[in-house]
């Protein structure tokens, strides 16, 4: 495998360089590292489910609440493995970086803060600001 970018790098880069080989490897080695935590965490949350609780019958409650948060959290976890092999199919087919419904570039930052992007600021907020104005008029 190539050397990969810093992410100083990265950025120094020329905006007419957007998603060139270079970047795509910052990217996969950033979303396979990404994809083998989520996987290592996922492994971790439920064989911790699967060890049964060794307290006394009264702290119940309490284990029942521990095994509701760890189920929430596998799938939260589970949900943002499924984002990030997404993002390593578009990466491979060459869509990864270019915003879904717009077509243009999601740009470094963003993708930096969120790799698993799916659109651009602008698309971004335009949907948040449907499904706001939809859940408003849902309820009033």
């Amino acid at each position: 495998m190539p050397d990969v970018l810093s992410e100083k790098a990265l950025l120094a880069m020329p905006e007419a360089d957007y998603m060139n080989d270079a970047q795509q490897a910052f990217f996969r080695a950033l979303l396979l590292r990404l994809a083998r935590d989520c996987e290592q965490e996922l492994a971790s949350a439920r064989q911790v489910l699967q060890t049964p609780p060794q307290s006394d019958p009264l702290d119940a409650a309490v284990d029942e609440e521990a095994c509701r948060h760890q189920l929430r959290f596998l799938a939260r976890r589970q949900g943002l493995l499924e984002k990030i092999r997404q993002s390593l199919r578009r990466l491979n087919s060459g869509d990864y970086g270019y915003c879904e419904i717009s077509g243009e570039p999601i740009g470094l930052r963003r993708l930096l803060a969120r790799p698993t992007a799916q659109y651009c600021a602008e698309v971004k907020t335009r949907l948040e600001e449907n499904e706001r104005h939809y859940a408003h008029s849902r309820t009033g």
